[in-house]
């Protein structure tokens, strides 16, 4: 990934708007203080880029967390100085890796927690950790509360280098499931049933993402839940008004942003002609007979943001019609803007297409 401020850089471009990211900090940040809980803010969704992963470290979040220990470890070196939470339960082979950069992170299996007992103990410190309990979105977890309570008493009794912080689930990412009350409830019930055990209380009760954030918004969550690990709701703002419905008129959906340069504009059949097989991915699309249509040809394609449906021109009456690996086709037969080769145009994203734009070293990180 290339990173700097010189607007004149090459396109393709992510920009990012780090005023913007800024004030979305400030308001999650608030609205969860308000309602006693901490927040883990989540860098993983632009792969950490330093310069906002900066305004995340000098916002106030109880941790940062991503899903990669090279983004950790990067950082570090950096000298970012945060709490680093590894987000996905951690894999065997880098136990020393994880006491070594790592602050705290996510579990789901007795063997990897003694390994980063361990490392810990070969190190000469500690290690926090979360228990994760799966409450139905079947991803990472205890699916067993006994075995999770269980889990939790061995820390506590046999492992002298691992600090039990609490539990924690995740809700959405894979099974869709939808976090709600009474899936808060369950992990509280969960919760209990762990301090019963080891005769204390915890001191995180993570109640999952910002699918989850969504209870705090309607002042609906639990009390007892006091940790959420938020990165959509700050970064791109696309779910909450979206598929949620709610109101978020003081936050930005600009924060990032992508331009891409036309290289071709043309009059063309809006239907394939000819023989229909299968497109360079191996699949056979639907295509609509629409006549002939204005398209305009971009230098960016699914190498770059990957899905064509989670990416939205700014440009009035454009839409994507599809994309190839390196190539995007725009039907803008609509735009009352005239459109020529050269011209720039600018996307907004959403979560997912960020995520790839982020990760690809072909675009251009720009910083306002």
């Amino acid at each position: 990934m290339n990173s700097n401020n010189i607007t004149n850089a090459p396109y393709p471009k992510l920009i990012v708007d780090l005023k913007k990211l800024r004030h979305n900090i400030d308001v999650v940040l608030e609205n969860c203080n308000q309602a006693n809980i901490s927040v883990c803010g989540a860098i993983k969704g632009f792969n950490g880029l330093p310069k906002a992963v900066e305004e995340f470290a000098q916002a106030g979040f109880s941790q940062l967390g991503t899903s990669r220990m090279r983004t950790i470890k990067e950082l570090t070196m950096l000298g970012i100085n945060a709490k680093y939470l590894l987000l996905r339960v951690p894999m065997l082979s880098e136990a020393d890796d994880v006491v070594k950069y790592a602050d705290i992170s996510l579990n789901s299996d007795l063997q990897v927690i003694r390994a980063l007992n361990d490392a810990a103990a070969k190190a000469g410190t500690s290690h926090e950790v979360i228990l994760m309990a799966d409450l139905g979105d079947l991803r990472e977890g205890f699916w067993d509360q006994e075995e999770l309570a269980s889990c939790a008493e061995v820390i506590e009794t046999e492992l002298d280098h691992i600090v039990l912080k609490g539990v924690g689930t995740n809700l959405g990412c894979y099974g869709s499931i939808k976090p709600t009350v009474a899936k808060m409830n369950d992990l509280i019930s969960i919760a209990e049933l762990v301090e019963t055990r080891i005769s204390r209380k915890l001191d995180i009760i993570s109640g999952g993402a910002t699918s989850s954030y969504v209870l705090v918004l309607d002042q609906s969550m639990p009390e007892r839940i006091n940790h959420l690990r938020i990165g959509e709701g700050i970064l791109n703002n696309y779910d909450l008004p979206e598929i949620w419905g709610l109101d978020i008129e003081n936050m930005y959906q600009d924060v990032f942003t992508f331009q891409a340069e036309v290289i071709e504009v043309r009059n063309k059949p809006s239907h394939p002609v000819g023989e229909i097989c299968i497109d360079s991915f191996g699949r056979q699309p639907e295509y609509k007979d629409r006549g002939i249509r204005k398209r305009a040809l971009l230098a960016a394609g699914k190498l770059d943001f990957t899905l064509d449906d989670k990416i939205f021109p700014k440009l009035e009456g454009a839409a994507v019609i599809g994309s190839s690996s390196d190539h995007m086709i725009l039907d803008i037969e609509d735009c009352k803007e005239e459109v020529k080769v050269g011209n720039i145009v600018t996307f907004h994203i959403s979560y997912p297409s960020m995520m790839y734009l982020s990760n690809d070293p072909y675009v251009n990180v720009i910083y306002k």
